[in-house]
């Protein structure tokens, strides 16, 4: 059955209100197909990439579910949600809050970074959901400053994301700590590869698997194009320039390394662009400052490594700029996944030297369309685009070489050696010194 809007997916009138309070009436594909199962009960698998409403097609059966078994006192948590970092922990619980608005649910964090004071609220067995970090969690857990026995549903959100960080363990032992619970919900952005299908099994049971790609139109809202640069100090300039256009109003400019992040920052704002930026050893306070500096518009630009790319909801983001290329096809999309969301149009654009031209294409072969090349006139390259033999290819040269060298082989008389030949052959001796000097005496 197709379900067109929210209300066909009885759910309680005040999630309905909450929703569309904050425009939505229609479902995304990921949440159409998620919500049924998980509000009958079942484990679900899910996957979609960043941006598809994923968030909420967990949390509105969760919170659905809490309104229909309402418990007659308040207790320890109900609902555990684990996520990979602590802003998306925040964001989702900033998320779940709008959507119980209308309810009386209490929602908590636990997160790193944060003073052990901070999360008293969370001790004092008055909350229905807790979102939560792995670290954190485990260490309250194993002090006992937290109850697992009531939980009822675990949720695991960017549940790859998590397994790329090195937290499986972590995560069974607090998957063994919710034994009494009755649902488990994993998401993902992509089940590819056996690592994540594994982990679900061990988790989850009989679970209906659920998938969801952006259409076509989705995809279309992201502009992505590369331009090449001939070395870091152009490639610098081109980011300048793009970044001084007038559509460029709030951006998220992309690094592999943290080195790279204060490096970067400082040649901006020597240029006179104002930035912030976001990096893995940052602590807390200073993290979520970055981000309410970008999102409050006191900046328009933020440097981030990817722990950025993944669940951090930065709204009306117009550009994402890969000042470094990423390794991999599905970070790619973590990163893109920033800009064009919530129906608006986004940017991604690439800045490409020569050495990235492989990792160019393996993402062209990945997003099933290569990407296009631009020209800032004042700024072009003055290198030559790499040639084939760069994009793995032989040159016509080196393969005029090979083919030669081929035909030669192929031309040579070949010598059939049949096994039988070296069969009972046995160790050859060699002739003795008398037998030698016997051999010349009797040839004279």
């Amino acid at each position: 059955m197709t379900v067109t809007t929210f209300s066909e997916l009885e759910l309680d009138d005040s999630l309905l209100d909450a929703l569309q309070e904050k425009g939505f009436t229609r479902p995304t594909a990921i949440q159409e197909a998620a919500i049924p199962p998980a509000l009958e009960g079942r484990d679900v698998l899910g996957s979609a990439p960043t941006g598809t409403g994923k968030t909420a097609a967990y949390l509105l059966p969760a919170l659905q579910h809490l309104i229909d078994f309402p418990r007659k006192k308040s207790g320890p948590p109900r609902i555990l949600i684990l996520t990979p970092t602590r802003e998306l922990a925040m964001q989702v619980a900033d998320h779940a809050r709008e959507l119980a608005k209308n309810t009386h649910l209490d929602i908590a964090t636990i997160t790193g970074g944060v003073a052990y004071m901070n999360h008293a609220e969370v001790f004092s067995e008055n909350q229905d959901i807790v979102v939560a970090t792995t670290g954190r969690l485990l260490q309250y857990i194993k002090e006992e400053n937290f109850d697992c026995r009531a939980v009822e549903t675990l949720i695991l959100d960017e549940a790859d994301r998590m397994l790329d960080m090195g937290f499986a363990q972590d995560i069974e032992t607090i998957a063994g700590e919710t034994r009494w619970r009755k649902q488990t919900m994993l998401f993902s952005a992509t089940l590819e590869g056996d690592a994540i299908k594994d982990f679900a099994e061990r988790l989850l049971e009989d679970p209906v698997e659920v998938s969801a790609t952006p259409s076509t139109r989705e995809r279309k809202k992201i502009h992505q194009w590369y331009y090449r640069a001939d070395d870091i100090e152009h490639k610098t300039a081109l980011l300048i320039n793009l970044l001084q256009q007038d559509d460029a109003t709030r951006s998220i400019v992309f690094v592999r390394k943290r080195e790279r992040v204060h490096e970067l920052a400082g040649w901006l704002r020597e240029k006179g662009i104002n930035n912030c930026y976001l990096e893995g050893e940052m602590v807390q306070i200073k993290r979520n400052e970055a981000i309410k500096r970008l999102t409050d518009g006191r900046v328009n630009v933020l440097v981030a490594t990817d722990v950025a790319a993944r669940g951090i909801d930065i709204p009306d983001v117009s550009h994402v700029f890969n000042f470094d290329m990423p390794l991999s096809g599905d970070t790619y999309l973590h990163r893109i996944g920033r800009t064009g969301r919530a129906g608006n149009k986004g940017t991604a654009i690439s800045l490409v030297e020569a050495h990235d031209y492989l990792l160019l294409e393996k993402i062209g072969r990945y997003v099933e369309e290569p990407l296009k090349a631009r020209v800032i006139d004042e700024l072009r390259p003055t290198t030559r685009a790499p040639s084939m033999k760069l994009k793995g290819k032989p040159s016509k040269k080196v393969q005029a070489k090979r083919d030669q060298k081929k035909k030669a082989e192929q031309e040579k008389p070949r010598v059939k050696v049949r096994h039988r030949d070296a069969k009972n052959i046995g160790k050859r001796r060699k002739p003795s010194a008398a037998a030698v000097t016997e051999k010349k005496t009797t040839e004279e």
